[in-house]
C-alpha cells in the first residue's frame, strides 16, 4: 500500500517541478557565470528520467504490468534505472566539493568553478555512473520458464550479493558521507568569515551568494538523509531472514520469525518510498531557500513579465531590487530585471 500511495505523490510533484527547475538552472540568466546552475540543472534532468523509470519500475513489480518481462528489455531496463540513481547522488557531490572549494579557498574559485568544468565534470561522472550500473546489464536476465526478469543464473549468487552490497555502499552511503564531511567544512568557514563580519559585505557585493550556499546544503543534506536511510533499511534485509517456506498459512502467521521478517519487510517499504521524495522535491527547497529562483518562477508564472497584475497580486515588496548570479567566479556581474513584473518583485 505505501508503493500505491505515496509515489504518485512523488510523481505529481517531480513531473511539474524538475522540468521547471531544469528550465531556470540552465536558462542563460541562470547559468551565465554560475556553475551551481549547471550541476542543478542537470540535477533536475536526471531525477526526472529516474521518476519515469522508477513509474516503470512499480507498475511492474508491484501493480503487476510486465513493463520489462523480454529478452534484452530486462537488461537495458535495468541498465538505464540506475544511471540516474548514481549520477544523482554524484552531480550532489560534484556541487558540494565546488562549494567547498568556492567557500573555503576562493581565490582558486575562478579557476575551477566555471561553467565550462562543471560541464567537464558532469560529462564524467555521466560516464562513470553509466560504466558502474552496465554490470546490471549482466547480473539481470529475462527467465522464458518463469517469466520473470531476475538475476542471471549463470552468474554465481555471492558475487551478485557483494558487487550490489559494495556498490550501494560506496554511492548511497560513502559518497553521502563525504557531501556531510564537506558540508561541516564549509558551514564552519562560513561561521567563522560571520564572526568577522564578512558574510554582510559579501551580500552587499554578491547578492545571493550566501543564499545559494543555503540552497546548495539543503539539498545536499536532504540527499544524506535520505539516501543513507533507504540504504541503511535495505542492507538490513539479510538480518530479518524468512522463515519456513513449506509452513501453511496458519502456521506462518504464529511463525517468529516469518512476523519478524513481515514486520521489517512493512518498515523497509515505507522508508524507501518517503525516501524517494528527493527525486521529487528539490523544487520546493529551491523556491524556499533561494531568493533568485523565486523571482525565476515568478516570472514564470507570469508569462515572462505579460501579466503584472498577478505579478502585483504575488508580490510582497514593491522596489526595484539589483541582484548578482549565484555564483559570479568573482566577476563583478549585475543584472536588473527590466519589465514592469520584476520591478515590483
Amino acid at each position: 500500500m505505501a508503493e500505491k500511495i505515496l509515489p504518485p505523490v512523488w510523481y505529481i510533484a517531480g513531473f511539474v517541478g524538475n522540468p521547471i527547475s531544469a528550465f531556470i538552472w540552465l536558462g542563460q540568466r541562470m547559468r551565465r557565470n554560475n556553475s551551481s546552475a549547471v550541476y542543478l540543472g542537470f540535477l533536475s534532468l536526471t531525477d526526472m528520467i529516474f521518476l519515469i523509470l522508477n513509474l516503470m519500475y512499480l507498475l511492474h513489480t508491484t501493480w503487476g504490468y510486465k513493463v520489462y518481462n523480454d529478452h534484452v528489455s530486462c537488461e537495458i531496463f535495468l541498465l538505464a534505472y540506475y544511471v540516474p540513481q548514481y549520477l544523482s547522488t554524484f552531480l550532489v557531490m560534484g556541487f558540494t566539493v565546488e562549494r567547498y572549494v568556492a567557500v573555503c579557498h576562493p581565490f582558486m574559485k575562478e579557476k575551477w568553478c566555471t561553467v565550462r568544468k562543471a560541464l567537464i565534470i558532469i560529462l564524467f561522472l555521466s560516464t562513470f555512473s553509466f560504466l558502474l550500473a552496465s554490470a546490471h546489464s549482466y547480473l539481470w536476465a529475462y527467465h522464458t520458464d518463469m517469466d520473470v526478469c531476475s538475476h542471471r543464473q549463470n552468474v554465481d549468487s555471492d558475487f551478485i550479493t557483494w558487487w550490489i552490497l559494495i556498490t550501494d555502499v560506496a554511492v548511497f552511503v560513502l559518497v553521502p558521507v563525504i557531501v556531510l564531511i564537506f558540508n561541516v567544512m564549509v558551514i564552519r568557514e562560513i561561521s567563522k568569515i560571520s564572526r568577522n563580519n564578512v558574510v554582510h559585505r559579501q551580500q552587499n557585493r554578491r547578492g545571493n551568494g550566501v543564499t545559494s550556499t543555503v540552497t546548495l546544503l539543503a539539498v545536499s543534506f536532504y540527499l544524506i538523509l535520505t539516501q543513507i536511510s533507504a540504504t541503511a533499511v535495505g542492507l538490513l534485509h539479510q538480518a530479518f531472514p524468512f522463515g519456513d517456506p513449506f509452513m501453511s498459512d496458519e502456521d506462518i502467521r504464529k511463525d517468529q520469525t516469518w512476523s519478524r521478517f513481515f514486520t521489517f519487510q512493512d518498515v523497509r517499504k515505507v522508508v524507501e518510498v518517503i525516501c524517494l521524495s528527493h527525486y521529487a522535491i528539490y523544487f520546493f527547497i529551491y523556491c524556499a531557500t533561494g531568493k533568485h529562483f523565486q523571482k525565476e518562477v515568478l516570472y514564470l508564472l507570469t508569462l515572462q513579465g505579460r501579466l503584472p497584475f498577478l505579478a502585483t497580486m504575488l508580490s510582497t515588496k514593491r522596489r526595484k531590487e539589483h541582484y548578482t548570479m549565484v555564483s559570479t567566479n568573482g566577476c563583478a556581474v549585475s543584472e536588473m530585471y527590466t519589465t514592469n513584473m520584476s520591478t515590483t518583485i
